[in-house]
């Protein structure tokens, strides 16, 4: 990792008003700030949320809020599936930071080391050199990303479903086979080619493996060559059930209707190679799959590893249910807040667990984190984060789904449906995605969801490439004829 004696300390935002720059520790120049900083690492449901409440709590004049993330916009992770699908434009399921925070500074770069003990974080943009933000608050907000495992072929043909970008691939991926295997005719290339393997079954591969089977199935109906019965979806899960979320009774009729549909699925297996598209399953079954979708668990931020803040086994932070940062002994670590998948935060409603990593208690966390900063900046004492889960809701595809409310209350079916739409899109940040997301269901009802993939989408240049002419070879100078004496 370099250091500061390659890259020094710089202040990429003192070139803010005076009224936005952040007290108490020195600014690079020596001069202190006027303001205290706080900086937020991560831009997802945690940093969005924690940064729009503070800034509601605390004016320009009291704090300067800066927000680190790699993308300039919150992607709202319960919406993939629909994206991924085509029921949601893919626009709408992300929300950019910096409409959606006023008075807030973004730095677009990816958090590479964090020193909370100099209060200094090092920030790589995709394009110069690195350099360090000092600081004099902490919000860790830096989520989680896909917990893979060394499986033989996994990194090279498998797709993951942690951002909007692999949704859109994962819908490309699907579409585009189906173009490709309506025009060839060897039939083990277009059993390879009409057969999708998603791995994991919680919420995320549950509800990715319904919303775009079911696309499938609406795609193929324009296509004279291809049959139903070719598509086939294969789904790998190493517990014994599906959708641990819900009650066992939820995740059998869950299990049972995938199966109505088709859906081959395998439990109590584990996928070990890919290589190739060549997909082998603990259980002995093998056959060939141009898809390998992956959702098979998250893990903490591993940035998180190259800090000196207290990291639990999982690699999360430690938290107290005031949402602080503490050591292993308890003891609370100064100006330091955690949140969401990256943190470990105790469940007050059920002693000796902690928060399951959810968009649910991210949000809720954040704007909980947010109030109590603000108050310990005011000298008041901060308060214990308890939310009690309201329930759990999952799409199956259109007019498809799960949900069980208040741990009582289980439903299935169309209602269900309408009730996955109904929470997660007034959970959805800023009135205008809520408004464009409903525009976009309203429409699809009217107009039927597009079924279209564009294939070079992730390559834009490759036919550009192919078109252009190469350069002309220089011709060969003719030799000098031999000196003659």
């Amino acid at each position: 990792m370099p250091d500061s004696a390659v890259h020094p300390v710089v202040d990429p935002i003192a070139a803010a008003p005076s009224s936005r720059r952040a007290v108490t520790a020195p600014a690079p120049s020596g001069k202190p700030r006027k303001v205290p900083r706080i900086i937020v690492l991560g831009g997802g449901s945690v940093g969005l949320y924690a940064a729009h409440r503070l800034r509601r709590r605390l004016g320009t004049r009291e704090a300067a809020i800066v927000i680190v993330d790699p993308r300039a916009y919150m992607t709202y992770a319960p919406f993939l599936p629909e994206a991924a699908a085509g029921s949601i434009d893919p626009r709408n399921v992300v929300a950019p930071l910096r409409r959606a925070l006023k008075d807030v500074d973004v730095l677009q770069g990816k958090v590479t080391e964090i020193r909370h003990a100099e209060r200094t974080v090092q920030v790589t943009p995709e394009e110069g050199a690195s350099y360090w933000v000092t600081y004099d608050h902490l919000i860790i907000g830096l989520g989680s990303v896909a917990r893979t495992l060394p499986i033989p072929g996994l990194a090279e043909v498998a797709i993951g479903f942690k951002n909007i970008e692999e949704a859109i691939a994962v819908r490309n991926q699907v579409l585009g086979r189906i173009d490709r295997a309506a025009s060839t005719w060897d039939p083990d290339l277009r059993t390879r080619m009409l057969t999708f393997t998603f791995v994991g079954g919680g919420f995320a591969g549950v509800e990715a493996i319904a919303e775009v089977e079911d696309m499938a199935r609406a795609a193929v109906r324009y296509y004279g060559g291809i049959e139903q019965s070719e598509l086939r979806f294969v789904l790998v899960e190493g517990s014994a059930r599906i959708l641990p979320e819900v009650s066992a009774e939820l995740g059998q009729y869950t299990l049972e209707e995938l199966r109505k549909r088709d859906i081959d699925i395998y439990l109590s297996t584990f996928l070990s190679s890919c290589v190739d598209g060549h997909v082998v399953l603990s259980d002995g079954t093998e056959f060939d799959s141009e898809t390998i979708v992956w959702t098979a668990g998250v893990k903490a931020n591993p940035v998180l590893a190259s800090s000196d803040l207290p990291l639990d086994k999982q690699g999360r932070v430690i938290c107290l249910a005031t949402l602080q940062v503490v050591t292993a002994d308890g003891v609370v670590v100064p100006d330091a807040y955690a949140a969401g998948d990256c943190a470990a935060v105790p469940d007050l409603y059920n002693p000796g667990t902690f928060c399951p990593p959810n968009a649910q208690h991210a949000i809720r966390e954040a704007k909980h984190l947010a109030d109590n900063l603000a108050k310990v900046l005011r000298s008041d004492a901060p308060t214990d984060y308890k939310h009690r889960n309201v329930g759990a809701v999952a799409s199956l595809g259109m007019y498809k789904g799960v949900a069980q409310m208040f741990g009582r209350f289980k439903v299935r079916g169309f209602l269900a449906w309408v009730l996955h739409r109904t929470y997660h899109v007034f959970a959805m940040p800023t009135p205008n995605r809520k408004i464009r997301i409903m525009a976009g269901w309203t429409a699809a009802l009217l107009l039927r969801r597009e079924v279209v993939a564009l294939g070079t989408l992730h390559d834009p240049r490759a036919e550009f490439r192919a078109a252009a002419v190469p350069p002309r070879p220089r011709p060969l100078e003719e030799s000098a004829p031999p000196a003659t004496l």
